[in-house]
């Protein structure tokens, strides 16, 4: 059984930052990619951003490149989505996810976790 356990969710204002993080066993940790993906209302669920289980390979959305930076800990088997510079646009349920690639495509992951709120407004 795969667990991914997400925390960090909040309120911010327009230009502040979060810090989203996902811990996971560290079989699951060792294995699979990890990622991060959002859903606002109406909105199918969008990739964020991912990173190899090897060598930290990383890939970000267009739309986050350069504001959002994700990161892993080895020795705490958690990843970490760093957000600066958020925008009211950001706003959604931010989910955890477990691959075996870097794909974007939301379907072709294996394992989700049960998401957290992520609010941008003043």
């Amino acid at each position: 059984q795969v667990q991914l356990v997400e925390s960090g969710g909040g309120l911010v204002q327009p230009g502040g930052s979060l810090r989203l993080s996902c811990a996971t066993s560290r079989r699951t940790f060792s294995t699979y990619a990890m990622g991060w993906f959002r859903q606002a209302p109406g909105e199918e669920r969008e990739f964020v951003a991912a990173i190899t289980s090897s060598f930290g390979l990383t890939r970000y959305a267009d739309s986050v490149k350069g504001r959002f930076t994700i990161s892993r800990d080895n020795a705490k088997n958690t990843v970490y989505l760093q957000m600066d510079s958020l925008k009211p646009e950001d706003t959604a349920v931010y989910y955890c996810a477990a691959g075996q690639a870097l794909t974007t495509a939301s379907t072709q992951w294996d394992y989700w976790g049960q998401g957290t709120q992520v609010t941008v407004s003043s």
